[in-house]
């Protein structure tokens, strides 16, 4: 994790720099800021240093792994990474949802809108506790 904290924080201060550079050049060209471009790029800094310091924070919590470490080979990285649903409709849901929700947020119908977000709601539910319940439900011995 140290190679992606090193990576979201120099992409935050370059984002900090330019944003610092586009409000000054465009005050100069045009005689006032332009907040789009300017809260557009502070809030891409921002969102690199949240990630740069999730990335951090956890660093420090686990052991070095493989591509952490210099003496690190590519067979030390072998084996299982993670589980992974074979088979899943739930992602599908999601989809579905967050696409009723955009359409209520771009045509303003707030009945549409409300009806999407708690569908995604559901559907994120649904793909969380999927293994928990129903038919996938571990064995418990």
């Amino acid at each position: 994790m140290k190679t992606e904290w090193r990576i979201f924080t120099i992409i935050a201060v370059f984002l900090a720099f330019a944003a610092v550079l586009y409000a000054w050049w465009t005050d100069a060209q045009l005689g006032h800021v332009d907040w789009v471009g300017s809260v557009a790029l502070t809030l891409s800094c921002l969102l690199c240093a949240m990630c740069g310091g999730f990335f951090w924070f956890v660093s420090r919590r686990i052991d070095l792994r493989p591509e952490d470490r210099p003496d690190g080979e590519i067979a030390d990285g072998a084996g299982e990474i993670g589980f992974f649903s074979p088979g899943s409709y739930w992602p599908f849901g999601i989809a579905v949802a967050a696409t009723i929700a955009g359409l209520g947020l771009v045509f303003w119908q707030w009945w549409l809108l409300a009806t999407g977000l708690v569908s995604v709601i559901f559907a994120a539910c649904g793909l969380l506790f999927e293994y928990y319940s129903g038919t996938r439900r571990t064995a418990e011995h």
